[in-house]
């Protein structure tokens, strides 16, 4: 089993920038991809960013240029840059990892999820 526990969100005005922080905790063999998600009041799940173990990163259009994402690998942690926030940057931020964890019966491959940090951007 693994454990994420996200932080860092908050309320900012537009155009500041807020960090975001998400620890991977447990029985974990290895950790693959990382990534952070957003829902936006009203709207459905979107994918933000994601970083592989080996460093490829992805972007939503909505954020290139504008929102960083990083991994430390050694603490299991991943985090979030965001610069330059808009309102439509409002929502509750998750973060998620593919993990391989240990079981009692050997190893598991499963998507963890944080439980969502709220940042709210206003104008």
């Amino acid at each position: 089993q693994v454990h994420m526990v996200e932080s860092g969100g908050g309320l900012v005005q537009a155009g500041g920038s807020l960090r975001l922080s998400c620890v991977a905790s447990g029985r974990i063999v290895s950790i693959n991809a990382m990534g952070w998600y957003r829902q936006p009041p009203g709207k459905q799940r979107e994918l933000v960013a994601s970083i592989s173990s080996g460093g490829i990163i992805n972007y939503a259009d909505s954020v290139k240029g504008r929102f960083t994402i990083s991994r430390d690998n050694a603490k299991n942690t991943v985090y979030l840059q965001m610069n330059t926030l808009k309102p439509e940057d409002t929502g509750i931020y998750y973060c998620k990892a593919a993990a391989r964890s240990y079981t009692l019966i050997g190893t598991s491959d499963l998507d963890y999820w944080g439980q969502g940090t709220q940042v709210t951007v206003s104008s």
